[in-house]
């Protein structure tokens, strides 16, 4: 939610509203809306929460906190790679999949704050475990929504500017939100609305409905949609959740798309629950996750870089691993990684993933 705050300060362009069709319960006059209904912050709570941080009603924050190990990374390795299938935690919501000899980025932030600002705003407490320069080209880049946190544009300008397949990497975004991109100068852009798919390069890509908001300026809320991303080749599927609080979304994108072989679901952003509800989930809410999409194994992200809301940097991979073995899963299907880690999915998935050199 702070990056709401960031986005009415920001004198950015704003995204254009594309939410055209009647027929769409989430088509509102003007943007769009979610799916469920659940109980709406604005403004008004916003100012109370830092009213509340501002005297103290805050969990004290030690430097241990902020300590997380960081992985030895192999970036020769993974821009070589066209045999093996990975996955690659950067940092908050940017992972790097490597699948069918295809590299797929998933809302990439690599700048150093989460803000329109360069001098203001939440900074990273932990470095992006892979450098953009480091990067192997990328074909695919899914972007869950405009907030600052999960829409960089330096981020984007860089990976436009690389050659991957045929003309480019291609993002795929949330409606409305491709105006944006090509006011940026970055054209190779396909929008779609909530259950609408792409077929690109052997996969079909379907945007989903997650239950969130827009914004990036003063005068653009909800006017781009958000969302997650379930992908899937002739025989993997996995699923990119984005931000979103907990909702019915989940069991519908189980019961149409469903089952999924790797979720990358979100653990943090969520104090003070009171306002964090209905847009980030919490640990607990993640395990439902996993279980309503119908996961057979899960990854947490969006935990451990940005310091945005009132939780302790650490405790959501801990209550995760308490959330787990109060629902009876075992730790390896819903797992967490270091910064700059690789995982072979090859092992992980070996009939379905299997091993091409």
């Amino acid at each position: 939610m702070l990056s709401l705050a960031l986005a009415l300060l920001s004198t950015g362009a704003s995204c254009r509203s594309v939410a055209d069709d009647p027929g769409k319960p989430h088509h509102v006059d003007g943007g769009f809306r979610n799916n469920y209904p659940h109980e709406q912050r604005g403004t008004l709570d916003f100012w109370k929460w830092r009213w509340d941080k501002m005297w103290g009603r805050y969990p004290e924050r030690s430097a241990a906190s902020y300590r997380f190990p960081i992985a030895a990374n192999d970036p020769k390795f993974l821009r070589a790679n066209r045999t093996r299938a990975t996955l690659t935690w950067i940092g908050h919501a940017t992972m790097l999949l490597q699948l069918r000899g295809l590299n797929i980025i998933t809302d990439p932030h690599f700048s150093e704050r989460a803000s329109p600002f360069s001098w203001w705003g939440p900074k990273r407490y932990m470095q992006p475990g892979l450098s953009l320069e480091a990067l192997p080209p990328i074909d695919i880049v899914l972007i869950s929504h405009n907030h600052y946190d999960h829409l960089d544009l330096e981020s984007v300008k860089f990976l436009a500017s690389r050659p991957g397949k045929g003309s480019g990497p291609r993002f795929f975004v949330p409606l409305g939100n491709r105006a944006w991109f090509i006011d940026r100068g970055i054209a190779n852009v396909v929008e779609l609305d909530w259950w609408d798919k792409a077929e690109y390069l052997g996969l079909t890509i379907n945007a989903v409905p997650t239950q969130h908001f827009s914004a990036r300026s003063p005068f653009d809320r909800n006017e781009a949609l958000w969302g997650g991303w379930v992908v899937a080749s002739r025989d993997f599927k996995f699923f990119f959740m984005g931000d979103g609080g907990y909702s019915e979304d989940f069991r519908d994108i189980g019961r149409r798309l469903g089952p999924i072989d790797l979720s990358i679901i979100s653990i943090g952003s969520y104090g003070p629950r009171w306002f964090m509800r209905a847009m980030h989930v919490n640990p607990e809410e993640a395990v439902r996750v996993h279980g309503d999409v119908r996961s057979r194994y899960s990854v947490a992200m969006h935990w451990g870089t940005f310091d945005m809301t009132d939780e302790l940097p650490d405790e959501p991979p801990r209550r995760l691993k308490e959330a787990m073995r109060a629902a009876g899963i075992a730790p390896e299907r819903f797992f967490l990684m270091q910064h700059g880690e690789t995982r072979l999915l090859d092992e992980l998935f070996p009939r379905k993933l299997p091993r091409a050199d």
